[in-house]
């Protein structure tokens, strides 16, 4: 089921909709590359593709990691 999460990126909040499945795996890549959450989101952010909006990008990230 997708939901909404929010999160703040360079200071302002916005709002993120992605599948729990792939909520759950970023916190647990944060957790093993051993930075916070909201970091991992912002290094994500900072190298998307200005064309790219930003749950796509999430979940591609979580795909490459794990393949």
């Amino acid at each position: 089921m997708i939901r909404k999460h929010s999160a703040t990126l360079h200071g302002h909040r916005t709002s993120i909709s992605l599948e729990d499945a792939f909520w759950s795996e970023l916190q647990d890549i944060a957790r093993h590359r051993g930075m916070s959450f909201a970091a991992l989101l912002a290094e994500i952010d900072d190298n998307r593709p200005p064309e790219s909006n930003l749950s796509s990008s999430l979940r591609v990230y979580v795909l490459e990691w794990i393949k």
